[in-house]
């Protein structure tokens, strides 16, 4: 009942039929999804998707295809299914202390919110302390269209203790998938996906986040601090304006270990898009002088202002940017708003349970 009353074309009944209907159907619908949690396998009709692609963010060139995110349109049953593992998945997760630490996504509690406040929180406590902080914000080509399926399965296996049954049926839905894209109301032909887990279902994000959670082991191997929501990194350090280089050629060493162990997972950091920037007060920063940093084979240039998960930060922690920049926003729906009215004026190890809905 909490799903979404809209409808994908796979779907043979409507979806807000299903709800008008539930009370009749929920028996029908109990024993399909307990029928895939005992076999261990996802029905191959459920591993098709719909990819509509959409643009990451508005005023972006549309004739670009890297501009645009491919959401995919499951089925409805196929959702139900995949929230009846997420939630066994996540509580085995929680209460055996396996989800990554420095994680916001998909998890009780937490948000953009809670990660936004964890990061500036450091970045304040820092300046309070008359340290400066250098923090580079990374940015991943298509991370989780590349995740490679067996090697998440392994890392799922040796790493979370997942096997037999739950294993089999999280191999059951990464393999195996095709997909269309519609774009204008055409399909395209069917084509077999053979990485990367689906944006748009409700088990993708976790696998993924679980694929990535190496990347806090590298970061605290240089004794720097990571905080992450998806696939947004924030790698940063603080130190005193004296050690200023020293922190440099930390992050460095550091980003250049992160690209390395996503070279061999398949992910690609890239450099061009990866931002860094100095943090602290205006009388620490000018004892600063570094304003190029040298990321893999690319020196990156230092800036002062940069939007993290929707909040525009500034090198001096005002927030003057991101107020500016919300006056804009606000400035610019009023305008919108006005002009409709204008024109509308006349002129570890585990094993699934059976799934008992409430």
């Amino acid at each position: 009942m909490s799903s979404p009353v809209k409808s994908c074309s796979l779907d043979p009944v409507p979806t807000f039929i299903v709800r008008e209907f539930v009370d009749l159907l929920l028996p029908y619908l109990t024993s399909m999804v307990n029928a895939s949690l005992a076999q261990g396998r996802l029905p191959l009709s459920e591993r098709h998707a719909i990819v509509t692609p959409l643009l990451k963010k508005p005023g972006l060139d549309t004739a670009d295809v890297s501009n645009y995110r491919p959401v995919s349109n499951l089925t409805f049953i196929s959702k139900v299914v995949e929230r009846a593992v997420a939630m066994q998945l996540n509580e085995y997760l929680t209460s055996n202390s396996m989800l990554p630490r420095s994680q916001s996504a998909y998890r009780k509690k937490h948000s953009t919110e809670t990660a936004m406040l964890r990061v500036l929180s450091d970045f304040l406590t820092a300046a309070d302390g008359r340290k400066v902080t250098l923090l580079g914000l990374l940015d991943m080509s298509a991370a989780f269209d590349c995740v490679d399926h067996a090697i998440l399965l392994q890392r799922l296996q040796v790493g979370f203790g997942l096997s037999d049954d739950v294993l089999n049926w999280i191999r059951s839905f990464l393999t195996g998938r095709t997909q269309q894209v519609s774009y204008n109301g055409i399909l395209s032909a069917v084509q077999p996906v053979f990485f990367g887990v689906p944006q748009g279902s409700v088990l993708g994000p976790i696998l993924y986040i679980l694929y990535t959670a190496e990347i806090e082991c590298i970061v605290e191997r240089h004794e720097m601090k990571l905080h992450q929501y998806a696939d947004d990194c924030q790698i940063y350090v603080s130190v005193s304006p004296g050690d200023a280089s020293a922190a440099a050629i930390k992050l460095s060493a550091c980003l250049m270990e992160v690209n390395s162990w996503m070279s061999a997972s398949r992910l690609r950091l890239n450099p061009t898009k990866t931002q860094v920037m100095w943090l602290g007060s205006s009388q620490q920063l000018q004892k600063v002088s570094i304003n190029d940093i040298f990321i893999l084979t690319t020196h990156v240039r230092v800036i002062e202002t940069a939007r993290d998960l929707g909040v525009v930060i500034d090198h001096q922690m005002s927030l003057a940017a991101h107020v500016s920049a919300g006056a804009a926003i606000i400035n610019c729906g009023s305008f919108v708003q006005w002009s409709v009215h204008c024109q509308r004026m006349p002129p570890k190890r585990w094993s699934m349970r059976s799934y008992h809905p409430t």
